[in-house]
């Protein structure tokens, strides 16, 4: 059996980082990268931990980076996470509270350097830019900007490897994740998205817990969610 490449997958424990690394885990040998950023919802790092375990990733690293020093987020300083916004409302109102200033410029910065120390060359990122709540850095031009970026500014680019930034999920909705995601195997039930969680528990009212359940609601698949409200 060919010996399968290793690429870089940054793994929040959401539900799209998840089906991420199900996509890469086909084609790739994967090493997790689970960044511990003082978000507001932090139990997402266990429940990722638990997304690598159950698809056999042996290889998974988490870094810390306090982002709360800089802050500027609902989920990394005192601002309240928006609430009760429908789906519609959440598209049309810019970038909201809950948008960390640059915070995958820092993740992708942070993956290319460990491909660079695992012999790696490719990188897998679950942003999406259909059911996505206003964040610039999800959009599919700044993931092309930023492979320019990676290509210019390491050592293994200068040296002529091809660093490549995957974002499989950029164009689908969320009930097509979805669907894909069970496809491949994904238990969504071990992943976590709320932003406001109450005691472990998915809060149902972010911006975020709205966008999940619509997406388990149009993919026509229970919800297996444990939400407080």
């Amino acid at each position: 059996m060919k010996k399968k490449k290793k690429a870089v997958v940054l793994l929040s424990g959401g539900l799209d980082s998840a089906t991420c690394l199900a996509i890469a885990r086909a084609k790739f040998d994967p090493t997790c990268l689970c960044i511990d950023y003082g978000q507001r919802h932090r139990v997402e790092l266990q429940r990722a931990e638990n997304v690598a375990r159950s698809m056999k990733v042996r290889d998974v690293r988490v870094v810390k980076l306090d982002l709360r020093a800089i802050g500027g987020s609902a989920l990394t300083a005192d601002i309240a996470v928006p609430k009760n916004r429908s789906s519609k409302k959440i598209g049309s109102t810019g970038i909201p509270v809950t948008y960390v200033p640059a915070r995958n410029t820092v993740f992708l910065g942070l993956a290319i350097g460990l491909c660079e120390v695992i012999g790696a060359t490719d990188v897998f990122i679950g942003v999406n830019a259909v059911d996505y709540s206003g964040y610039p850095d999800c959009r599919p031009e700044f993931i092309r900007s930023f492979e320019k970026t990676a290509q210019l500014g390491t050592k293994a680019g200068v040296q002529g490897a091809k660093l490549k930034v995957h974002a499989p999920l950029s164009g689908l909705s969320k009930a097509e994740i979805i669907r894909l995601g069970l496809k491949h195997g994904v238990d969504y039930a071990q992943t976590h998205s709320c932003y406001d969680p109450v005691n472990g528990a998915a809060c149902g009212r972010c911006d975020s817990c709205v966008l999940r359940r619509k997406g388990f609601e149009e993919a026509g698949v229970k919800d297996p969610t444990r939400y407080a409200t």
